[in-house]
């Protein structure tokens, strides 16, 4: 089933080059383009629209303010030249950020996290699939490629997460937990305590109160001690 997506943006440039990559995705279909939120607000109480591509500078009403007045809102990835608005943004649960001008790469990871693709997973017109899932962590100023499987644990540090690999590079990233947490496939990870997240195939022993993932030890919180004892014994008894 294509995903409805509508591009809400003032300048027109960046409106041709969201059209043509959201051309090149197979499932996208771009329902319309508005040049301001208040057309876009019209529009939405007439179409369904499924993502929602969205400038934060513009005429009228901004992007932010347009987003908290929508309830329902559909799922949304922002686009903008301004980089001072990417806490706010996560705030309001945004998929993603995207700096203009935005290269078709960038903007492929940014459809990634639609609820229901897979990371990796997304049938792109011309493009090669990878056969391993991964996600894309920006990490000093750069973006950093995680395969997934290699994965040890997720920590977090605040606004930050640490993510441990098996050759024991750490990359930090601003990112919400809670956040990243939606992006994991629940078969292969698992929460065990509000500051990690752990590789299940990668847990070499546990016990009622902690776990070991290589040489580090990851305790399991009061709060999530129930389901992963269910998880990783079966039943859910306490050793």
């Amino acid at each position: 089933m294509a995903i409805k997506c509508l591009i809400v943006d003032d300048e027109p440039l960046a409106c041709e080059v969201l059209a043509s990559y959201v051309d090149r995705i197979d499932y996208l279909e771009l329902v319309a383009v508005c040049n301001n939120a208040v057309s876009a607000f019209d529009l939405l109480k007439k179409v369904p629209v499924d993502l929602l591509f969205l400038d934060i500078q513009m005429p009228k009403l901004t992007g932010i303010e347009f987003l908290k007045a929508l309830i329902p809102a559909p799922k949304v990835i922002f686009t903008t030249a301004y980089r001072e608005y990417a806490i706010e943004s996560y705030e309001l649960n945004v998929l993603d950020y995207l700096l203009k001008p935005i290269a078709f790469d960038r903007f492929l990871m940014a459809i990634n996290r639609v609820e229901g693709v897979r990371p990796n997973l997304v049938p792109v017109k011309e493009e090669k699939e990878e056969s391993e899932p991964y996600l894309f962590l920006k990490s000093d100023r750069k973006m950093v490629k995680v395969f997934l499987s290699e994965i040890h644990y997720i920590e977090s540090l605040k606004d930050y997460i640490k993510v441990k690999t098996e050759d024991g590079n750490e990359t930090v990233s601003l990112q919400k937990i809670s956040y990243i947490e939606q992006k994991l496939p629940e078969d292969c990870f698992i929460r065990v305590h509000r500051s990690y997240i752990v590789s299940i195939k990668k847990i070499r022993a546990f016990s009622a109160t902690a776990l070991e993932i290589g040489d580090d030890e990851i305790p399991i919180g009061r709060n999530y001690k129930t389901e992963v004892l269910k998880t990783l014994n079966g039943d859910g008894s306490i050793l």
